[in-house]
């Protein structure tokens, strides 16, 4: 009998399909491809517009609900965030001009000059959350892996910040989705090696752009995990998006100010 169960269990494994075989591992060349095409089909080349609303969820402390305005236009690498709610927060801004990041408080009415690494609204977002994404100028890909996130199959990327760069983290990880060759998830790391951030993307959007004469994406959720507080986490949802041109003086800290009055 033992031996009739031990041949049925050998003809079975025989007709059921092979498991595809792994991805051979990436070329240099084909990883920087990948981030171009990351950094590609999030930049619009025109003028960019998104309601979004943050959670903020830490230990101890009651869920807070922001909301936010994000402008952009990408031919000049501008940026700016101009909180609406709650009210404690309304009408503070940041913007960013030639690479440097400033905060606008309009209880003070001063402008102070900020790091990569700025929590945006005391929540874990950051700069980079919110603006085009720049993979391939700032960082050098190396191969980890080919690796399963639930039923997706991701090609698993560290990445290395290039010299000169100012990036929030100095290392990440991330995992880019072979079927759609969007990111799927990021890990960030501090020099010393020590893990920062975790941040999820479980859902993309995508519409076109009559300035780029092609379609753009963006991530309609991200949702963000503190790996030094644990049990503190933030949710960004962006909505809204319009991507028809601003006005040309908006990316000025005298427009800003002129919001938050």
């Amino acid at each position: 009998m033992f031996r009739t169960l031990a041949a049925l269990a050998v003809v079975t494994a025989a007709l059921l399909p092979a498991p595809p075989p792994a991805r051979a591992e990436m070329t240099q060349d084909a990883m920087v491809r990948a981030l171009k095409t990351i950094d590609d089909r999030q930049s619009n080349s025109g003028d960019y517009k998104a309601l979004s609303f943050i959670e903020q969820k830490e230990k101890g402390k009651t869920d807070l609900l922001y909301e936010a305005v994000v402008y952009r236009r990408d031919e000049d690498d501008k940026l700016m965030i101009l909180f609406l709610k709650p009210k404690s927060e309304a009408g503070k801004g940041y913007l960013r001009i030639d690479k440097s990041l400033f905060m606008y408080d309009p209880t003070t009415g001063k402008w102070e000059r900020r790091t990569e690494r700025e929590r945006i609204g005391g929540t874990n977002s950051q700069r980079a959350d919110f603006d085009e994404s720049r993979l391939a100028e700032e960082y050098t890909p190396s191969w980890v892996e080919e690796s399963k996130l639930g039923t997706m199959t991701a090609d698993h990327l560290k990445l290395t910040a290039k010299p000169g760069a100012d990036v929030a983290f100095p290392v990440l990880e991330i995992w880019v989705d072979q079927a759609t060759g969007n990111m799927l998830k990021a890990q960030e790391y501090a020099l010393s090696g020590r893990l920062m951030r975790t941040a999820y993307y479980p859902k993309w959007s995508k519409m076109f752009s009559s300035s780029k004469g092609a379609d753009i994406y963006f991530p309609k959720e991200i949702r963000i995990f503190d790996e030094v507080e644990k049990g503190n986490q933030t949710t960004i949802v962006i909505q809204d998006v319009d991507l028809s041109s601003l006005q040309a003086n908006m990316f000025t800290k005298a427009w800003l100010e002129s919001k938050s009055r």
